[in-house]
């Protein structure tokens, strides 16, 4: 799963704001702007999965730390 710190940087890289990410992740401006003030995962799993599959979508590849 992936951390706040990476949907806060993938984001940026992309150039979208909180609400551009929110439209496409199907889940609320307020629901991205509390996920990527946190310093850790708190939320659901499922949350995480919609932003994780729009920031894929978008052209963002996570890639394992080994």
């Amino acid at each position: 799963m992936i951390m706040p710190s990476q949907i806060r940087a993938a984001r940026a890289l992309l150039g979208l704001s909180q609400w551009q990410l929110a439209d496409l992740a199907a889940v609320g401006a307020a629901t991205v702007k509390r996920i990527e003030a946190a310093s850790e995962i708190r939320g659901s799993a499922d949350t995480f999965w919609k932003i994780q599959r729009a920031l894929e979508a978008a052209g963002v590849e996570f890639i394992p730390a080994d």
